[in-house]
């Protein structure tokens, strides 16, 4: 864990490489959306991006990461997805202990989100597809 945290320094907060906003992300050719969400949240609000086909996603509660972070590929970029970017900070450090190489904290919740979900952007992704 020290050379996990020896790696969060200034230059690696200040030049943003922790965080990919939703439509970086969602445009990529090969990635992954991880939900650390707990199941409330998500049937109360679910994510499905089903007309993200270049996009794998997963819903692993951040309290369930421990038993299930061998499912989250290590060679795709992952984008790890809470409201509040506490859970997910969390889970990001925790990857990177255990190896991951390329995760990051999808930034802005909900609403940036849900902006990449607007009528003409998955109209979009639907006559693209």
């Amino acid at each position: 864990m020290e050379d996990v945290l020896k790696k969060l320094t200034l230059d690696f907060f200040g030049a943003g490489c922790h965080k990919i906003t939703p439509p970086k992300l969602l445009g990529m050719d090969k990635a992954v959306f991880l939900d650390v969400r707990s199941l409330e949240e998500r049937e109360t609000l679910g994510i499905h991006l089903k007309h993200h086909q270049d996009i794998q996603f997963l819903h692993i509660p951040l309290d369930e990461l421990p038993e299930r972070y061998a499912e989250i590929p290590r060679d795709e970029m992952i984008g790890i997805f809470c409201p509040a970017n506490v859970r997910s900070t969390i889970a990001m450090v925790y990857l990177m202990y255990k190896g991951y190489q390329d995760v990051k904290i999808i930034e802005g919740g909900y609403a940036a989100l849900t902006d990449e979900m607007k009528p003409g952007k998955v109209l979009k992704l639907v006559k693209d597809n």
